[in-house]
């Protein structure tokens, strides 16, 4: 099992070897554009839904941006990424079951 796991280490370093910091400062400067774009459209008068529509696209596009190239998951095994995945789908999970217990709090307190 120590051979192929020294192979897959190979693998990554390499694949790291041929990428440069130009990458890295492209994948920043798309960040800043991608921030100045939800900078901007905060300050315009949209609709809500629309809004928030436009910033959670972005912002998703942003997170999957940090996650690929700045915490190196482009570079991982596939069983990782899985891993990864599986344990994002399952808080989620656990949020959409947990959250509207929140909702009761409003029904709470004096009327």
């Amino acid at each position: 099992m120590e051979a192929f796991q020294q192979a897959i280490a190979e693998r990554v370093a390499e694949q790291h070897r041929h990428h440069g910091k130009s990458q890295f400062f492209l994948v920043w400067a798309a960040l800043l554009v991608m921030t100045a774009i939800e900078v901007y459209l905060t300050y315009q008068n949209l609709q809500p839904v629309r809004m928030l529509t436009i910033l959670m696209g972005l912002s998703l596009i942003k997170a999957a941006l940090i996650i690929g190239y700045f915490m190196h998951m482009k570079y991982e095994i596939s069983r990782m990424k899985w891993l990864t995945m599986c344990s994002l789908v399952a808080c989620l999970a656990l949020m959409m079951i947990f959250f509207p217990d929140a909702f009761r709090i409003i029904s709470l307190g004096v009327k």
